[in-house]
């Protein structure tokens, strides 16, 4: 059994209760701990096994209690719950701590949705953890494959939500996704959405479009993936998509961005497909744009050639992303693309987005 405890001013390492009963009456244990002197007010507490692999198939919680020894201040909690959680087999269990004449944070289901292409046919090759970080603290690493149900299979991408106990994140930042196996295979990830299980919005979004290759000589692989934008509410989205005030009379104002786009100097390296664009900042997403228009060019992303385009949209917040594609159209449509520049008149600043393939 391991805990990890939160304080205001940061949080413990996990502290393992192998060694450390003190004394032990039927089916009450007690601990002696010592935390750091810094951690400030606790405020919450994570509970669980160390893995699914250890002797103990199952642990039952009743009854936790914790006492500052110096302070004598006392919190206790009754929990009934055992590990691992059906049906998602989670191995861990959170709770907030309430003292006295404070507010403590609440308990959130959260639904962590995963988007890929072969999550199917690699579920029993892999294993894939996920730490979802929030300005209240983060989930620690918890299992994404170690109960399948209820996989969505569309056109392009399968998807299977996850279900996540936490105590409230508050606003969520990123996710540590960690993904390792015992044999050789690729997971293709495209994205993430995480969201409250009792609210519609916000929903937020983590792009990842990675294929990942794991064998059992590879240590695991981690990536932190960065927030790419929020979902606030359709009623919101809509607003922003028509650019209307309550009236709908006046048109908001549009952010205007100016795109560079460098094709590489190499043999084969132009093209004649459709090539478009999405930005995705961390308020919103944009439309599609078609890059067609160049400032230069009369025919854009030709070998070695740099293409400026100008667009207009509604407010994104600060750039985080971008999807760039084309759709194959033309012979020998291959494009090599090198990087992407876009700058943001509004916020007078300049983002630059390699490609190099």
């Amino acid at each position: 059994m391991v805990m990890a405890f939160y304080g205001s001013n940061g949080k413990s390492n996990p502290v393992s209760m192998e060694n450390k009963v003190e004394h032990q009456t039927g089916n009450q244990i007690t601990y002696d701990i010592h935390l750091p002197a810094d951690l400030g007010t606790l405020y919450k507490v994570r509970l669980g096994l160390q893995s699914l692999e250890s002797n103990i198939s199952q642990l039952s919680l009743h009854h936790f209690k914790i006492q500052n020894t110096s302070t004598l201040d006392t919190f206790s909690l009754t929990i009934n719950k055992t590990l691992p959680l059906s049906p998602n087999g989670d191995i861990w269990v959170e709770f907030p701590i309430q003292w006295p004449l404070k507010e403590a944070l609440s308990v959130v289901t959260y639904h962590l949705t995963v988007f890929s292409r072969n999550i199917l046919n690699e579920r029993n090759l892999v294993h894939m953890t996920a730490c979802i970080y929030g300005t209240h603290g983060d989930t620690g690493d918890r299992s994404l494959l170690q109960s399948l149900q209820n996989v969505q299979q569309g056109e392009k991408n399968e998807s299977f939500p996850v279900m996540v106990d936490a105590v409230d994140l508050g606003e969520l930042e990123k996710i540590l996704l960690s993904i390792s196996s015992k044999t050789d295979c690729k997971l293709d990830i495209k994205k993430l959405h995480v969201q409250e299980a009792a609210k519609e919005h916000p929903i937020y979004v983590f792009e990842v479009n990675e294929e990942f290759s794991v064998n059992a000589n590879k240590t695991k692989i981690q990536r932190e993936i960065p927030r790419s934008f929020v979902i606030r509410g359709e009623k919101q989205k809509n607003d922003i998509d028509n650019n209307l005030n309550k009236e709908g009379s006046k048109v908001k104002p549009l952010t205007e961005y100016t795109i560079k786009v460098y094709t590489g100097d190499k043999r084969g390296a132009g093209t004649d497909a459709n090539v478009h664009v999405i930005l995705f900042g961390n308020e919103d997403k944009s439309e599609v744009f078609q890059l067609s228009q160049s400032l230069e060019h009369q025919n854009p992303f030709e070998r070695g050639k740099v293409d400026t385009f100008k667009i207009k949209t509604k407010n994104l917040g600060s750039l985080r992303s971008i999807e760039i594609g084309h759709d194959g159209k033309g012979f020998a449509s291959g494009w090599f693309l090198e990087k992407v520049e876009i700058t943001d008149a509004a916020r007078n600043s300049m983002h630059c987005f390699n490609c190099n393939r």
